[in-house]
């Protein structure tokens, strides 16, 4: 069994982390550290887990007690802590914040996205989980990458559910401004353009376009869809090909012929492409659930990958329905 520790466990990601882990089949939670909520189970702030724990939250850490850490913690507290703290040398990291995306000599972080990176993850010790929005359109354009056809300026836009914005209740958070209620934030700005620009820079060395992103809060709880242009002279049969030759020994990223629905993905790991060719344009829509293979089911992905666990192992989800 793999023995788990979280440190900040009172939001959003962390408790679809906890899920996912108490039905895992090789994993067990030793401790879910919140200090603002120890000594309270973790079903008064989780209470969608009533019946599956009896975990209680805990402001000690028993680091020497664990085979592998979890950071699900504000941005910036992931290093505070590592500058801070003795950690075991030994003691396998996988960090859902931002602060070991970038590549840097500073650190030996390996970036988290498995269908770029899936042989240096199952390798290594210290892993950073990919952000939501970076996941979604990173797959939507690799491919694109891997064949050296990036070329052009890339459109994209994308929206995102309220549950992107974290559990602390904000003036765009709220039920009753989100809801009836649409709006864009960071344009051409947001903080996931860098490490989309690295992974890209990983397959296509010459990639120096730009990116012109838009981000949309939605009004709807879960979920991103993305919708991405680009000049392409290249048949429509032929990117299919490509596409689907890059993702073809992945588990989760599938390419569809239907235009997606953003309700085939919610609860689950999948990511689904459609592509379409408008005269030169190459339309791509991508879609996740920016929970889990957003956040935390990725999260687990890459757990499983670093202790040589079948990919899927945990991640047999079932989309919401309708």
């Amino acid at each position: 069994m793999i023995k788990i520790g979280i440190i900040g466990g009172a939001g959003y990601t962390a408790g679809e982390l906890i899920r996912l882990l108490v039905n895992h089949p090789d994993a067990e939670i030793v401790f879910v550290n919140s200090s603002s909520n120890a000594g309270n189970k973790v079903t008064d702030v989780h209470s969608g887990l009533f019946g599956e724990t009896n975990l209680v939250f805990t402001s000690e850490l028993p680091l020497d007690d664990i085979d592998l850490l979890f950071f699900c913690t504000a941005h910036g507290d992931t290093k505070k802590f590592l500058d801070s703290h003795t950690v075991p040398d030994n003691l396998k990291i996988i960090d859902l914040s931002t602060d070991y995306r970038i590549k840097s000599e500073d650190h030996d972080f390996v970036y988290g996205l498995p269908e770029l990176n899936r042989r240096r993850i199952c390798s290594a010790t210290h892993v950073a989980n990919p952000g939501c929005f970076a996941t979604c359109i990173q797959l939507g354009v690799l491919p694109l990458a891997k064949h050296l056809m990036l070329n052009n300026e890339l459109h994209v836009n994308a929206i995102t559910g309220s549950t992107g914005a974290g559990v602390k209740p904000s003036a765009t958070s709220h039920f009753s401004w989100r809801n009836d209620n649409i709006s864009i934030y960071k344009p051409f700005t947001h903080q996931h353009l860098a490490e989309i620009t690295q992974s890209l820079k990983q397959l296509q060395n010459s990639f120096d376009t730009n990116i012109n992103f838009i981000p949309v809060r939605g009004n709807f709880a879960r979920g991103i869809f993305t919708t991405i242009y680009i000049d392409c002279k290249i048949e429509l049969n032929e990117i299919k090909r490509i596409y689907e030759e890059f993702y073809d020994d992945h588990s989760f990223t599938h390419i569809i012929n239907t235009n997606p629905d953003l309700k085939q993905v919610v609860n689950t790991n999948k990511c689904l492409i459609h592509l379409e060719k408008h005269g030169d344009k190459l339309l791509i829509i991508s879609i996740i659930d920016n929970l889990l293979k957003g956040a935390s089911g990725q999260a687990v992905h890459n757990m499983n990958l670093m202790f040589g666990l079948e990919e899927i192992v945990g991640l047999h989800l079932k989309p919401s329905g309708f």
